[in-house]
């Protein structure tokens, strides 16, 4: 598809290219849905929020760049885990265009955590791959022998698998010998060690059959069992191998390319010894060729039919209703901080009022008024105070300045006054006649004497 107009020499009409905004988005949008198709990408979510309509909108981002990205609801539920900001994940999705706005974004259709994620997508990368070839097909099974003579045990030599393995021997059929391989069944190196134990074990042609596997784990602890150099040697061999890794719900690609899975090891040591419960589990392992040989078929048809889905999904009439669903939930939270916004707004106001109300009550101007009143009080208070005191102090220095020319501050300093019976003072002894009677007083009290005789200061 092509967005560029045409030139005037192939049209009449001038106008006939000019796009508006609308269909430019529409015809973009188609552009991109049907060109891309789905896309798996690896991210940190941010921005991640969940409206009640049930639809995730969250950012895929990396160190340098983002995008952002819709899991519709019918899609999300399908999420084992609850994703959160911060998260590493691998996402399955289409690209498409958030006509409105204008942005480009991803419709998310799966999510898992980056790590099994990764892992489950080259799994099922290579299954798909080794399918194709044929490496799977029913005709390159070898059968078991019906009575080994000899078992072979590819695993940890410290494992719990092998213990098993060795217990059921022994309770079912003891005498049957056996010749351990060991191998790490973990780790970077597992998987060339585990193919050079099946090597070895061919080269030796020592058994008749070769059991290969260990105990349950994670996706990642069985990962050396899901390595093509590991799936390539068991199908390379020439002894009928026996894959049981793991627990019955793990499956690897070893069990796809063996001649035969068993769901643990200890199921496969039942398989390759002869007791009354051999036609059984011989069964069991028919049943499971049938199940893995339509696990095959049922791969191939799956991924066919997401080919044709892919085709069709991008003129799907969901995806009209997602993208709509998806303007309401914008219009919703428009509306919303927008109604949040109007509502602080009036708050202010009715607030700003309410104060300018408060400030013209007549309770407010009777408590201004009590308060100025009280000020009013509390300054004559100090003024009366203050003319108090100045009219105290001039009192004090008033009084000291008598009190340094009264006749009664002389007495204090040892003076004293004489006085003659009249009560005049005595200045002169001549005027005093022998004879007579004189008083003195002094500070604390007074003497009355006889004047015997006179004399003057010469």
């Amino acid at each position: 598809m092509s967005l560029s107009p045409r030139s005037t020499s192939q049209s009449t009409s001038p106008n006939q290219n000019i796009y508006t905004v609308s269909r430019l988005n529409s015809e973009v949008r188609l552009l991109l849905e049907n060109e891309m198709g789905i896309v798996w990408l690896v991210g940190e979510i941010s921005n991640f929020s969940a409206p009640v309509s049930g639809h995730w909108y969250l950012t895929l981002k990396d160190s340098r760049a983002q995008v952002k990205c819709a899991m519709f609801r019918g899609n999300n539920r399908r999420v084992t885990f609850k994703p959160t900001n911060g998260n590493q994940v691998l996402v399955k999705a289409r690209l498409s265009l958030y006509e409105p706005r204008g942005d480009y974004q991803l419709i998310i259709e799966s999510m898992q955590p980056e790590g099994d994620g990764r892992l489950q997508q080259e799994f099922e990368k290579l299954k798909m791959s080794l399918a194709a070839e044929g490496l799977f097909s029913q005709s390159l099974k070898k059968p078991l022998p019906s009575h080994p003579k000899r078992v072979g045990i590819i695993t940890s030599k410290t494992g719990a698998a092998l213990f098993d393995i060795l217990d059921v021997l022994k309770r079912r059929d003891p005498s049957l010998p056996v010749v351990i391989y060991p191998t790490t069944v973990q780790g970077d190196m597992a998987a060339i060690e585990i193919a050079q134990a099946i090597g070895r074990a061919n080269s030796r042609n020592e058994c008749d059959v070769l059991i290969v596997g260990r105990g349950g784990g994670s996706l990642e602890d069985l990962w050396c069992f899901n390595h093509e150099i590991v799936a390539r040697t068991i199908a390379a061999s020439q002894i009928p191998i026996i894959s049981a890794v793991g627990h019955e719900i793990d499956v690897t690609i070893a069990d796809y390319v063996a001649d035969v899975r068993a769901p643990t090891p200890s199921a496969a040591a039942e398989l390759v010894s002869n007791d009354t419960s051999h036609k059984h589990e011989s069964l069991k392992s028919r049943e499971q060729r049938l199940r893995n040989t339509m696990q095959i078929y049922l791969a191939q048809q799956k991924q066919q039919f997401s080919e044709l889905t892919q085709a069709l999904n991008s003129h799907h009439p969901k995806h009209q209703l997602q993208r709509q669903s998806q303007l309401l939930d914008e219009f919703e939270y428009r509306f919303s901080a927008a109604m949040k916004q109007r509502l602080s707004q009036e708050a202010l106001r009715l607030n700003n009022k309410q104060h300018r109300l408060m400030a013209l009550s007549p309770d407010r101007q009777l408590e201004k008024q009590s308060n100025r009143l009280t000020q009013l009080q509390t300054r004559l208070k100090q003024a009366i105070q203050k003319q108090l005191d100045t009219a105290k102090h001039q009192f004090a220095v008033t009084a000291g300045k008598l009190d340094t020319v009264s006749p009664l501050a002389t007495l204090q300093r040892g003076y004293s006054i004489t006085q003659d019976g009249n009560g005049q003072v005595i200045t002169n002894a001549h005027s005093v006649e022998v004879g007579s009677t004189i008083t003195t007083k002094l500070d604390n009290g007074v003497i009355e004497s006889q004047v015997i005789r006179t004399r003057d200061n010469g």
